[in-house]
């Protein structure tokens, strides 16, 4: 058996300040080659780990540190973060404030130049990683002109160019489109099968990693609460703590439908095979769950169809417009092309598309931060933006400095006023950040780009529900995000861009239902009949229950398990 790649025996930490430990007697061990991912609801510990693996904590944070926790046979008290580098390649929340260079090829070639490599190898290793990783017609652009996404995997890349044994990733497709996230996964998957190459993911939405995954971590307050490959790790779940499970797994536990599926495809096998879903000559789940979740338009919320019917007479006039508005570069591309769009109060707008779409181009014209080349945006009164890097926002040594008491406590984190932003979660920085840009006067219209980053599904909810408290005071809210769950429960419209252009426009079920990436995992188990979880599992309970009453046992048949 080869030696394992991490060892934790007992190993605490806590942060300086803080009143408790962030890691609590860990004990564990990852061997080479594998690949698991770390699941928790925000707070957990994940984050504080991943920085632990890289040396980060204790030798860049500070705070006590106890117990043994080596990676690569090196000490992470002794050696810090240059020495542990070698080994282990690390990808933060905020590529940001990760990437130093001002060229892409520069990026990739500084961790080889450190290390001394000859010209040639650093050529060489540059194309390849470029090449694997997917950013290699990225190489000659600067790296302040690329979105988010393009920026997290340029991060990815310079990590992995030098061949360390282990990558630790956190929350790695949080800014990615939903085809750009699938292919990450995919390459991260290849890496760890082709390279043998250790990976180690913490990640909210589960969904995305678990089909890759070889074993799931599950961290509360800090312990290891649940260590499992993915199906046992969804049943504990479903059972201990529900945020964690899949919308899949959440529609299979609703449902009464076992086992629980770890992706897609084994909730089709599951179906296929169950006593729920009827034969041939009976009706289609789908048809059933239909039958339920009334189809788009008649199903959309009362609030939206009286604000269509505002809109087509005049009597709502907009809070925000776009006319016509183009954003052109000089000697380059056109980010955005005539865009025509009209944000009402009361709205709740989801802005969605891939990555370079001109999202969050949008997002800074409508707050004035550019100006369009062409063409017009219009406001009715404030424009509050959170941007997608929360740091900006929070400048402070303690939280209650940046966003008072009031704010501290609407981001979910009373009692930590004296927390030192950058000591907390990423999603607690986020759910701080946009405190922080909602105090003061109420604003005619919100704008959030990538708002979940970092949140787990309370918090999503939490979030969801703070848009309606604004959108019911009148203000108009739009929401840039790649999060396909999130949008469907928080829009009343979804706004779909393609390269600068708006091609679609309407119901969160008009625009998810159908789609092969930019749906939810319900809908692609469903077949596009539902988005959601609980919408879900309605039909599926009422196909199980025709299928009882066409059975020869009649009523007593039961659902198979």
């Amino acid at each position: 058996m080869p030696e394992p790649l991490v060892v934790a025996e007992r190993f605490s930490y806590r942060y300086p300040e803080a009143t408790s430990p962030s890691l609590r007697e860990l004990t564990l061990e990852l061997e080479p080659g594998t690949f698991t991912v770390l699941a928790g609801v925000s707070g957990s510990g994940k984050s504080t780990l991943l920085r632990a693996l890289c040396g980060l904590v204790p030798h860049f944070h500070g705070g006590e540190a106890s117990g043994e926790l080596s990676v690569g046979g090196l000490d992470v008290r002794d050696h810090g973060p240059g020495e542990l580098a070698a080994v282990c390649g690390t990808v933060f929340q905020e590529p940001e404030a990760q990437v130093v260079m001002g060229g892409v090829r520069a990026e990739l070639e500084l961790p080889l130049e450190h290390r001394g490599e000859p010209a040639a190898t650093v050529a060489r290793a540059v194309e390849e990683t470029a090449l694997g990783l997917g950013v290699a017609h990225l190489l000659d652009r600067r790296t302040d002109t690329l979105s988010g996404g393009e920026l997290q995997r340029v991060a990815i890349a310079a990590a992995m160019v030098h061949d360390p044994s282990l990558l630790v990733l956190d929350e790695p497709t949080s800014q990615l489109d939903p085809v750009a996230g699938d292919e990450l996964v995919w390459q991260l998957r290849r890496l760890n099968e082709d390279w043998g190459t250790a990976v180690v993911v913490a990640e909210h939405r589960l969904e995305r990693c678990l089909p890759a995954a070889d074993r799931v971590i599950a961290m509360v307050d800090g312990a290891v609460a649940c260590d499992a490959a993915p199906r046992e790790f969804l049943e504990w779940a479903v059972e201990a703590m529900p945020a964690l499970a899949t919308p899949g797994a959440r529609l299979f536990s609703l449902a009464g439908l076992r086992p629980l599926p770890a992706s897609v495809k084994e909730a089709h096998a599951t179906l296929r095979a169950s006593e729920a879903v009827p034969a041939d000559d009976s009706i289609d789940v789908t048809v059933e769950i239909q039958r339920k979740v009334q189809p788009s338009g008649e199903g959309a919320p009362r609030r939206w169809r009286r604000r269509l019917l505002h809109r087509k007479n005049g009597s709502n006039p907009a809070a925000l417009a776009f006319k016509e508005a183009w954003l052109e570069i000089e000697d380059g591309p056109a980010i955005l092309r005539g865009i025509n769009l009209e944000l009402h109060p009361g709205e709740r707008v989801v802005l969605m598309g891939r990555n370079g779409a001109g999202k969050s181009t949008m997002l800074r014209l409508a707050k004035g931060l550019a100006e369009p080349t062409r063409g017009r945006v219009e406001c009715a009164g404030a424009v509050a933006l959170l941007l997608q890097n929360p740091g900006d926002y929070l400048v402070h040594d303690h939280a209650v400095d940046d966003a008072g008491v009031a704010g501290v406590a609407n981001a979910g984190l009373a009692g930590r006023e004296a927390a030192n932003p950058r000591d907390l979660s990423g999603g607690e920085r986020q759910r701080l950040a946009l405190e922080v840009v909602l105090a003061g006067d109420p604003a005619a219209v919100v704008l959030l780009d990538e708002p979940t980053r970092g949140m787990d599904r309370i918090h999503k909810d939490e979030l969801a529900a703070r848009t309606g408290e604004l959108a019911e005071a009148g203000a108009a809210v739009m929401v840039a995000t790649h999060d396909t769950e999130f949008a469907a429960a928080l829009a009343d419209r979804i706004v779909l861009l393609g390269q600068g252009v708006v091609i679609a426009d309407g119901s969160p079920r008009e625009v998810l239902a159908g789609g092969r990436h930019f749906s939810t995992e319900v809908a692609r188990v469903t077949g596009g009949a539902a988005l959601l979880p609980e919408d879900g599992a309605r039909g599926l309970c009422a196909a199980a229950a025709h299928k009882t009453a066409r059975s020869p046992l009649g009523a007593e048949a039961e659902l198979a398990p």
